[in-house]
């Protein structure tokens, strides 16, 4: 399997479509209600019934009954946690039969040590760009050099401030399974530029051809 490719913060049915012509993997929806590309369920269901990649819900310290309704309404295969939730936790929503998805916040190694509590619980760690006050789409990246021997146990993204001109210098530094783009391919928060995002895959075209 090459490169995973997830956009998020989608809530436009046509760019989901196109971003899925162009070669991504996953889109991801932002289901975290009161921030900027929050999509509602019955929303996501009508922008899901026409893909065929992975249907990613984010969410944000949100209960299992509410992880569990979305799912079934908004027809989602993976959730993808972006709060505080517990290595328990991340083990109890196992039940549900969905990919797994954790966010870890990156500012420093004892951020990165934190990582090994999840890696037996979940399929893939996200590694995400720390901000004080924001969970995600903050355009910070991360050090990463600090990622140069990350090697966990499962599948790991790198995620943080990605955009189409500095791709391939994080692949180059890091190695991570898949990448996870959203505000760098943006107009405006929920509205994805799709000439950035073909950008984006011929850059990561020309890596893999070089790599």
């Amino acid at each position: 399997m090459g490169l995973h490719v997830k956009i998020c913060g989608i809530t436009k049915a046509d760019q989901a479509i196109a971003i899925e012509k162009s070669g991504a993997t996953a889109i991801g929806f932002i289901c975290v209600p009161g921030t900027p590309r929050y999509i509602e369920a019955t929303n996501i269901r009508a922008i899901a019934e026409h893909l065929s990649i992975d249907r990613v819900g984010v969410f944000l310290d949100a209960s299992i009954d509410t992880i569990q309704q979305t799912i079934a309404i908004a027809n989602l295969n993976v959730v993808q946690l972006h709060g505080k939730e517990s290595p328990a936790f991340c083990q109890e929503l196992r039940s549900l039969n969905v990919k797994l998805i954790k966010a870890l916040r990156i500012q420093s190694s004892s951020d990165l040590a934190q990582s090994i509590n999840y890696q037996s619980y979940v399929d893939v760690l996200l590694l995400d760009a720390y901000h004080p006050q924001q969970a995600g789409g903050t355009g910070l990246t991360i050090d990463w050099s600090m990622l140069k021997n990350f090697r966990p146990t499962c599948s790991w993204w790198l995620a943080g401030g990605l955009t189409p001109s500095n791709v391939s210098d994080a692949l180059t530094l890091t190695t991570p399974d898949g990448i996870d783009l959203s505000s760098g391919l943006e107009n405006a928060p929920g509205d994805k530029n799709l000439e950035r995002v073909q950008t984006l895959f011929k850059q990561l075209q020309t890596y893999q051809n070089e790599g």
